[in-house]
């Protein structure tokens, strides 16, 4: 197999940036899979460590991209077989592995997920572990009984890519979304992908040194941590969950016990990397059924691969919304 293009991520005098790199299969890391990659996405963690303002890489150089989606090129093991079309998202990909920022990906077997019937390639990575993200924080509000019928739902970080997706998702279950954003110029959007309510960030007082304040949600969904978590569990409802899955507001939590020994909230950690395979095929059959969102055309944009290092700092900037896919093989 001739070289192949790939944006690496290297360390050098003690800083780490991200280029394009010719690669072979043999430069790559080891695994049973090789895959032909059609697809990747670019999430805030494929920014930071493109760019070196966070530090997610543990292994250098790495090939970044925490996402993939292709056709199986070659296998050793049998669960496996040349033409399948498959995806693969989290575990070590693209952070202590060579990631979906490459015509070809070798990864362990184990990591491997065939693409669900209702999904292409394409909409796998519209999705990608944002989407995956949006499913496991709804599954795990469920599981702790928040339903439709319990009042509202809140999303913190409505433009990005999990929150984008976590709001198609939940209004196309029957629920009341309100959606926080500090970017007014968005309100549109998110009422067309299904918020009911927008909440400007503005608006909320997030200096309070109130234990709790007036109860408001039955469930919340929050990727901005910092203060504002300590709001959410300040104003959730009797038994009210909080799915938290990010730190963009930084990752320090200052609050009390009395929301959760008073009204019984719930602060449900979601953690979409280490998502045992069972109930990661189980999740994704959801992402392709009850949870496949309606509004990809809205909420999902490509952009080349030579054009990938463009987004990083856009991103970064909070200049992007809703989610970005790299067109790295064939197309749609």
């Amino acid at each position: 197999m001739s070289n192949f293009r790939a944006y690496r991520i290297f360390e050098e005098n003690g800083k780490s940036a991200g280029r394009f790199v010719d690669l072979s299969i043999d430069d790559l890391a080891l695994g049973e899979v090789v895959i032909q990659t059609n697809y990747s996405s670019v999430n805030f963690k494929d920014a930071l460590a493109a760019t070196g303002t966070g530090k997610v890489i543990r292994r250098f150089p790495c090939v970044g991209g925490i996402d993939v989606s292709g056709v199986v090129s070659s296998s050793s093991d049998a669960r496996f077989k040349a033409g399948d079309k498959v995806l693969v998202t989290g575990y070590d990909l693209g952070v202590a592995h060579d990631g979906g920022y490459a015509e070809y990906v070798r990864v362990p077997a184990d990591w491997v997920v065939l693409l669900p019937i209702g999904l292409t390639l394409f909409e796998a990575m519209a999705l990608g572990t944002a989407g995956f993200t949006a499913a496991l924080a709804i599954h795990r509000l469920e599981q702790n009984e928040l339903s439709p019928d319990k009042g509202k739902v809140i999303v913190t970080g409505a433009t990005g890519g999990v929150g984008s997706l976590a709001i198609n998702m939940l209004s196309q279950l029957g629920y009341h979304v309100v959606a926080v954003t500090g970017k007014d110029s968005e309100h549109e959007f998110l009422k067309s992908i299904g918020a009911n309510e927008i909440l400007p960030r503005s608006s909320i007082d997030l200096t309070s040194k109130r234990p709790l304040e007036k109860a408001m949600w039955a469930g919340a969904l929050d990727s901005v941590g910092g203060e504002t978590l300590a709001w959410l569990a300040r104003t959730m409802q009797n038994e009210g969950g909080i799915a938290s899955f990010g730190n963009a507001a930084g990752v320090e939590l200052h609050t009390t016990v009395f929301p959760f020994i008073l009204r019984g909230v719930k602060l449900l950690g979601v953690d979409s990397a280490a998502t045992t395979m069972p109930l990661r095929k189980q999740l994704w059959q959801r992402l392709a059924t009850d949870l496949r969102p309606q509004a990809f055309d809205l909420i999902a944009h490509s952009t080349s691969f030579a054009q990938l290092p463009e987004v990083f700092p856009k991103m970064l900037r909070g200049e992007t919304r809703g989610r970005t896919v790299v067109e790295i093989g064939v197309t749609r």
